[in-house]
């Protein structure tokens, strides 16, 4: 990916250039050094604490208060957020922006339906893998070995990520990709969208079975041996630990961490992170002995 720089970038209001190779939100965990946003101050520690950051898109309060003085580039505008957005948008038409272009590859020993549709771009499946009909592979995913894709699913899809301009809605392009574990298995017309930014993925890891009509929202990163019957959403940057379990009809919030082997049991709504080895039960989720408690008091 190249280098690019804040003046390439904006045409005035640049307090300070910079060179960025990559977007990203605030707590991104790209090692490269990237460009960001922060329109709220309370924020402003995360800003701090990423080495990573070498480009920022603020108003001119926090610029005056907090980053005047600091060594990073600066971009100043009324809407960071939607410069930010836009900015991307652009960029993710260019490309040295995007991933590099590569044929398809298909491993041995495959048992792929004829009426799939795999992108003859960019997806590499491993070996002993099954996709059954009417599966949709799009751009930038890899499946591992002895993995199965049933009927209906669609992987690497663009997620539900959109910004307000003024009196319109604008769609966020997705240009990062979903990496698939070995033996995992995804179920009937369920979805898995891709992540956003060209360096990040979605992530299924090994052994977790994923079942119908469920979806996982872009850049969540589910770890092995995870667990998730069916109807399930899970937002977009979530991170589930080893030998979890989310369950039936559950809902998880966007950009929460939720333990390893932790559980959300059946219609959970989860509003906060669940720590290790925690149950939470409940809308919004609590922790499930204060909700068998509460249910024993009739609350």
């Amino acid at each position: 990916m190249r280098k690019f720089l804040l003046s390439e970038c904006f045409r005035e209001n640049v307090q300070k250039d910079a060179e960025f190779e990559a977007l990203g939100i605030l707590d991104s965990r790209v090692k490269l050094p990237f460009l960001t946003f922060i329109e709220n101050e309370s924020y402003i520690d995360k800003l701090f604490h990423n080495p990573h950051i070498s480009a920022v898109i603020t108003n001119v309060a926090i610029y005056e208060k907090y980053l005047k003085d600091i060594d990073c580039g600066c971009y100043i505008c009324t809407n960071p957020r939607l410069s930010f957005f836009k900015l991307h948008n652009s960029l993710s038409l260019q490309s040295e922006y995007q991933r590099p272009k590569f044929e398809t590859k298909i491993g041995n020993d495959c048992e792929v339906s004829p009426l799939a549709h795999i992108n003859k771009n960019n997806v590499i499946i491993g070996n002993h893998v099954i996709i059954e009909e009417f599966v949709s592979i799009k751009e930038n995913v890899i499946i591992g070995d002895h993995s199965i894709i049933r009927a209906g699913a669609v992987i690497g899809g663009t997620g539900f990520e959109f910004k307000k301009d003024k009196d319109s809605l604008f769609h966020v392009d997705h240009c990062g990709g979903v990496i698939i574990g070995k033996h995992v298995e995804i179920q009937y017309n369920s979805c898995v969208d891709k992540a956003i930014y060209p360096w990040d993925n979605t992530e299924i890891g090994d052994y977790s079975k994923l079942d119908n009509l469920i979806h996982i929202g872009h850049a969540v990163k589910i770890r092995e041996r995870v667990m998730i019957p069916a109807m399930a959403a899970v937002g977009g940057r979530v991170e589930i630990g080893d030998d979890s379990w989310i369950g039936l009809a559950s809902v998880i919030r966007n950009g929460l961490h939720i333990g390893s082997n932790a559980r959300a049991n059946m219609g959970a709504v989860v509003t906060k992170d669940i720590a290790d080895n925690q149950a939470v039960s409940g809308n919004f989720a609590i922790e499930h002995k204060q909700f068998i408690e509460r249910l024993k008091k009739g609350e």
